[in-house]
Formats: structure tokens, C-alpha cells, sequence
């Protein structure tokens, strides 16, 4: 392999979705290195010194998005789109990495469909209604016990790039399908070209140990049997997703989205070269609000949040954290050791900067915040 080194950001929590009760355990919570390696002949970028024994995915990990309007307008979208352009109606639908299962419970309700769900960090009582019935819950990560869960449609979003070894969870779940090659799969994933091209750093942590982009997704799902149909972007240009079938033989199509591995490149030495001036202008923002008693709150607790925070090691400063997911409020998130407050708390807290963690989400917030009749200084990163 070709791999070159591009980035590295060392001693950074292992997890950024796991709530912990405690300062105490936010502060020793476990840490490891971040060292993003190119590789020349695939366009793969991995954390090439992820170590997996680190990864413990349970009920505590808290990642659920759909306390957002926002989110939630897109989940819907989303999935009236794949009904429609799949036919899912009275399917079996499988989704691997299913989350606390909010979105496989959208699928089967609007679809009349049934479903199994496969994760370890699954609650099965937080899937409620009449819809909770059709879905079954395998409290596990996916590996070839499961590969006979393919159903009449195979989901999987935001999964695969927390997954080392992405060429044998793929080829385990194309074993796992074998000759049904009317089986439809659909990805979903953060898509990394905007990531090199922002310098976006705070959409890099421990978590995601690969990283992918329109060309590097196609190529891996081509390498491991599958006709890619469609790769296309949604959410602000955020994520990455992919429709996809069994192929009988190996396919050689590529999609007209797909950068050259040339290109991406291009992206990785740009980002190299800029990221240091990046990070430096970042820090002297907050050292301006530090010089100036500033009262800053950062809005969204999760991965980029404490990713934001670890990389920039921000400290001393009047900083809250807010989140409009109740089950994170009153934990600490790892590492930063940070309590999550909900987004009340900013009427008494009287913020004079909100820093929107996602810029998706920043109409919702400002809507919020006048509510709240406050009036700071908004902006996303």
C-alpha cells in the first residue's frame, strides 16, 4: 500500500457519544491518536493508528438526532424517497448500525414494512407505538452470524466509517446476499471531500477511523461485488449516499460523481497546508473571548462538538454547552469534560456568542433563541 500520513491530532477521547455521570470519568476517560494516512492507489483515508480494542458501543452511546425539527424534516424526506424510488411497501427491511432504531421505526411506518435492527447501542423501549411490533432488535454488531439478514432491503447509515476493516464488512454482507441480486442496499455516510476542502477538523475523531469520498466508495463497493447505481449528495452537502445491487461479476462502472484519485490528491495537500493556520485562527478567536470576559455557548454536545474542543484545547474560559437532546443533559462528554445543559439554561446563562456546531442547524437555533428573547452573536463553524 501507498499510504502517506497527512494529519495527526494525539490524545483525543475514543468515544464522543458516550455520556458519562461524572466529571471525573468524563476527565480519565480513555484517549488515543488520530493519525489520517492517504493511501495512493485507492484514495482510502483511515486513522492509521486506530486501535479497535477501544471501541465499546453500548446503550450509553447517545447519537440520536431526532429531537431536531430539522433532522427530523430530513429523516422523513429521506425516507418517503427510498419507499418510493424502492417500492418498499409490506418489505422486510434489515439495517445494520440501526442506532437507537428511530430511523428503521420511520421506514416501517411509513411503509407498512417490518424490520430487524442490528446494533449494539440499540434501546428496544425507546422504539415506541404500534410500529415497535414489526421491528426486532439483535443487541449486537454485524459480523457473518448475521449475514442471513438481508430481508428485501439492507440499510446502513452512518456505520461504515466506524468500521477498520470495511472490505470484509462488506463482503461478509455480499456473501450474506449471495444470489438474491434484486436485494437493494443503501448507504449513508459523512462524505470527506467538504472535510479537506473546509479544513473542517472538528468532523475528525477517534470514532471514524475511515473516511470516504464519492470515489473511494465506489471503487470499495465495486471491489467487493456490488453494481453501484447511484452516489449523490444530500444533507448541505454533508453526507454521502449510495444506492447499490448484487453484482454476479465483478462491475467496472464508475459513477460520474466519483473524484479521481489525482484529484482527492489535490484535497489532501491543501488541507495539509492549511489546517495549521486553521487552528491557530481558532485559537486566537477564543483567546479574544477570553481577553474579553465573553461568555460563549456552543450549541450541539456531540462528536463535532468534542472533537472542536479537544483539538483546539480550549480551557479557562466561560463556556456552556447545549444540547436539545434530553437524555445528554446533565452528563459530561469525554474528554472535555463538559456538562450538557438543555437550551433553556441559556436564559439564565445570557450567552454573548452561540456557536451553532452544524450550520444545518442554525435557522432552527436562531428561531430558538428568539423565543428565549436572547440576542447574542450567532454563527456556525
Amino acid at each position: 500500500m501507498n499510504i502517506e500520513p497527512f494529519y495527526e491530532v494525539l490524545n483525543v477521547p475514543v468515544h464522543s457519544c458516550l455520556m458519562m455521570s461524572t466529571i471525573e470519568e468524563a476527565e480519565k476517560f480513555p484517549r488515543g491518536d488520530v493519525v489520517l494516512g492517504f493511501c495512493g492507489n485507492c484514495g482510502f483515508i483511515f486513522n492509521t493508528a486506530f486501535d479497535s480494542s477501544h471501541s465499546s458501543y453500548s446503550a450509553i452511546y447517545e447519537d440520536q438526532q431526532s429531537y431536531s425539527p430539522t433532522f427530523n424534516a430530513f429523516a422523513k424526506r429521506l425516507a418517503r424517497d427510498l419507499i418510493n424510488k424502492f417500492e418498499l411497501r409490506n418489505k422486510n427491511l434489515v439495517e445494520i448500525g440501526c442506532g437507537k432504531g428511530d430511523f428503521l421505526a420511520l421506514m416501517c411506518e411509513l411503509g407498512d414494512n417490518s424490520g430487524v435492527g442490528i446494533d449494539p447501542t440499540c434501546v428496544k423501549e425507546r422504539i415506541r407505538g404500534a410500529v415497535a411490533n414489526r421491528i426486532t432488535v439483535i443487541d449486537d454488531y454485524y459480523s457473518e452470524k448475521y449475514s442471513g439478514y438481508t430481508g428485501d432491503f439492507v440499510m446502513c447509515r452512518h456505520t461504515l466509517e466506524h468500521i477498520p476493516e470495511t472490505s470484509e464488512f462488506l463482503s461478509t454482507l455480499r456473501k450474506g446476499i449471495g444470489g438474491k441480486l434484486e436485494t437493494n442496499v443503501f448507504f449513508e455516510i459523512p462524505e470527506t471531500v467538504r472535510v479537506l476542502r473546509e479544513a473542517a477538523f472538528w468532523d475528525i475523531y477517534y470514532e471514524h477511523c475511515s473516511y470516504f469520498t464519492p470515489g473511494s466508495l465506489g471503487r470499495l463497493f465495486r471491489y467487493c461485488g456490488f453494481d453501484v447505481e447511484e452516489i449523490y449528495l444530500d444533507y448541505n452537502g454533508q453526507y454521502l449516499l449510495l444506492d447499490a445491487r448484487p453484482a454476479p461479476v465483478k462491475p467496472e462502472r464508475e459513477h460520474p460523481l466519483e473524484e479521481s484519485i489525482e484529484s482527492l490528491k489535490k484535497d489532501v495537500d491543501s488541507f495539509r497546508a492549511r489546517i495549521k493556520g486553521v487552528l491557530e485562527s481558532w485559537r486566537l478567536k477564543f483567546d479574544g473571548y477570553r481577553g474579553n470576559s465573553k461568555k460563549v455557548a456552543i450549541w450541539g454536545s456531540g462528536s463535532k462538538c468534542v472533537s472542536f474542543l479537544t483539538t483546539l484545547g480550549i480551557e479557562d474560559i466561560d463556556l456552556r454547552v447545549v444540547d436539545i437532546n434530553p437524555n445528554r443533559h446533565g452528563k459530561y462528554i469525554p474528554g472535555a469534560a463538559m456538562q450538557v445543559f438543555s437550551p433553556e439554561s441559556l436564559r439564565d446563562f445570557n450567552p454573548d456568542t452561540v456557536m451553532v456546531m452544524n450550520p444545518v442547524y442554525e435557522d432552527e437555533i436562531r428561531g430558538m433563541l428568539a423565543d428565549m428573547k436572547l440576542k447574542p452573536e450567532v454563527y456556525s463553524v
